[in-house]
């Protein structure tokens, strides 16, 4: 079954009125197709595993909302949670039983958080463990990596200069160099240009933030010697850790990526899930570290909405539910049949390709060589990929708009919508010949 552009005219129209509302038709700009081209699609509700636009069709969706919604569009459980705390009040500016359950349950499951502070982003959560890292270190240098995309924050929106240990630039209007300068950009899994940074840099470096499993470049996999470069440079020479599991948390397994990988970081960011879909944000690690935060502390963080009632509420009962119904061993193994069947639909339509999975977040590029750091998934052909996936909406199927972006699958899809989606890429896949 496809779909004609005819299909979605209210889509369109809604688009058409949003560029004159808001700068360029949308208030995110993952949303805006710009990787694939065409207008986006407006989404009225989900329920399950599938999401429905204003024309009334109906798609499998593997974006989640970015990767929140690791239990489905809709969940009983997580409705109920909202419903409850809607009559009791959905704002208040002032401390709540639910925060010390969500909190509990947060430093219950990620190995390395001894205390935690929500917030109301995962923008605001990498902002504050950075200004944390400096604030507990007394020094200003940061360390990131190309591809790990950490938030909107000032001292993050960099570019690497001319060789992988180099201080960062600018890449925004309205970031200045002074704020970029003590950024220092390296490329993800490269052990000898993070121990030529640490030589050079290594008592300026305040901390190290990146992303156990990057999903920003598209699923990135680090190495195992990579992850105990981190560990160790960092330890050895009096730096900080910042593990942004925002994406991974709760979604690779329930301790986060650091229980996958058996890391420990001092401090750690996350989001998404945390939340249950609703705006959140948290970070934490260890206590000695935490307690620098005001009022404990120095370290300036403040928030109006954090910990709000309605966001906590819907996180707890997400959390509960992974804790005790965990879906992992079975998003595993449909995550797995799904990366094999996109994997066979590309090589039978002979495209040079490599799938990238951990979990049930994964990425089918259009590359042919393994996807290690920026500087090999910027040789993707995002054409194609642009061809892929608007054949894929016409067979209903919602991938995310950008070769750039890990899908996701949730405890909701069944193994029929597995197979319905392999058919639906083998099908695409066909006519982009």
């Amino acid at each position: 079954m496809t779909l004609g552009n005819s299909t979605r005219s209210r889509s369109a129209a809604v688009f058409a009125e949003a560029l004159r509302l808001m700068p360029g038709g949308v208030n995110s700009p993952a949303r805006a197709f710009g990787g694939v081209g065409g207008t986006p699609i407006v989404f009225e509700r989900g329920q399950g595993a599938r999401l429905y636009d204003i024309d009334g069709n109906s798609y499998l969706d593997y974006i989640g909302s970015w990767g929140p919604m690791i239990l489905g569009h809709g969940h009983p459980k997580v409705l109920e949670a909202l419903h409850r705390q809607v009559d009791l009040g959905v704002s208040f500016g002032a401390p709540t039983e639910a925060e010390n359950e969500l909190a509990e349950l947060i430093i219950n499951a990620v190995p390395s958080m001894e205390k935690v502070r929500l917030v109301s982003s995962g923008t605001e959560a990498t902002m504050s463990a950075i200004r944390l890292a400096r604030g507990f270190t007394g020094r200003e240098m940061i360390v990131k990596f190309a591809g790990n995309y950490h938030g909107h924050v000032d001292s993050l929106l960099v570019a690497a200069g001319s060789s992988a240990a180099t201080l960062g630039a600018p890449n925004s209007p309205g970031v200045t160099v002074g704020t970029a300068k003590d950024t220092l950009v390296l490329q993800y899994n490269d052990v000898p240009g993070l121990e030529a940074a640490f030589a050079a840099h290594g008592t300026k470096i305040a901390g190290v933030i990146f992303e156990p499993v990057v999903g920003n470049m598209g699923c990135v996999i680090p190495t195992e010697a990579f992850l105990l470069a981190l560990r160790n440079l960092t330890r050895a020479h009096g730096a900080l850790l910042i593990c942004d599991e925002v994406m991974t948390g709760f979604r690779v397994a329930y301790g986060g990526a650091q229980s996958r990988f058996d890391i420990l970081p001092d401090l750690t960011t996350l989001g998404k899930i945390v939340g249950g879909g609703l705006p959140i944000g948290a970070y934490g690690g260890r206590a000695d570290i935490m307690d620098h935060v005001l009022p404990a502390g120095k370290v300036f963080q403040a928030g109006t909405l954090s910990g709000n009632p309605l966001a906590t509420a819907a996180g707890i009962a997400t959390l509960k539910s992974l804790r005790d119904e965990p879906p992992y061993e079975r998003l595993e193994r449909l995550s797995e049949r799904l990366a094999e069947g996109l994997s066979h639909a590309a090589a039978t339509a002979e495209v040079p390709h490599t799938v990238a999975r951990v979990g049930s977040m994964m990425t089918l590029f259009f590359n042919p060589a393994p996807v290690t750091d920026w500087s090999v998934a910027s040789r993707c052909d995002t054409q194609r990929f642009a061809e892929f996936f608007w054949g894929l909406i016409e067979r209903r199927v919602y991938f995310p708009c950008s070769q750039y972006e890990a899908l996701f699958v949730s405890a909701a899809h069944t193994e029929a919508d597995i197979e319905e989606t392999i058919a639906a890429a083998h099908a695409a896949l066909s006519l982009d010949d």
